[in-house]
């Protein structure tokens, strides 16, 4: 058994045994610093590739799950303690697409207020956490997405969030949706056209 092998079990284990994805620094503090971690992940996520249960990496973070393919098999029918709100959900995208971003500009591109409850159920949920507070008046506080919301919808980062075109040729944007996306979409480029106005020289 070679140097590689043994660092491959032992990272095996430490991830098989956590409760918690972990980056690969954590686990360089479990198997210690002469283990070539980086090497013996890569080595096991290609060991374990078309398997039923594979190992993955979430913004930053690595952990064994069920083989996506394989995840109706193993799902039970059970009661949802809390339906997310249109409002939680409108305001989760939000957050995902716009990091960090503040309650106030959540509310303007939504176009509504919206009740403290509503960031609290995703606070709660794990999928949302506070991200500091901006500089300038008020230093409003901002709010960003967390590993727990990757690893829930399944996304290596959140370059993986699909686009309005993904979304609307999946069926799962009305046309309501998709114009206020555009108008989302148009404000930003808008936006950005006003800041290199600002910045030529005169």
């Amino acid at each position: 058994m070679n140097e590689l092998d043994d660092a491959r079990r032992a990272v095996e284990a430490v991830l098989f045994a956590a409760e918690d994805p972990m980056t690969a620094a954590e686990l360089a503090l479990h198997v210690g610093a002469r283990v070539d971690v980086t090497a013996a992940l890569a080595d096991l996520q290609s060991h374990y590739a078309g398997r039923g249960v594979e190992l993955v990496e979430r913004g930053g973070r690595w952990h064994f799950q069920t083989a996506a393919d394989l995840a109706q098999m193993l799902r039970r029918e059970r009661e949802e303690s809390r339906r997310l709100s249109r409002a939680a959900v409108e305001t989760l995208a939000i957050v995902a697409y716009h990091e960090p971003v503040s309650r106030a500009e959540i509310e303007a591109i939504r176009g509504v207020q919206i009740s403290k409850g509503t960031l609290d159920v995703l606070m709660e949920a794990g999928w949302i956490r506070p991200a500091g507070r901006r500089e300038g008046p008020g230093r409003p506080l901002t709010y960003a997405t967390t590993p727990d919301f990757l690893t829930h919808f399944g996304l290596a980062s959140r370059r993986d969030l699909p686009g309005i075109d993904d979304l609307k040729a999946a069926g799962l944007l009305d046309p309501i949706d998709a114009a206020l996306g555009q108008l989302v979409l148009e404000r930003d480029d808008t936006d950005a056209d006003e800041l290199e106005s600002d910045s030529e020289p005169a």
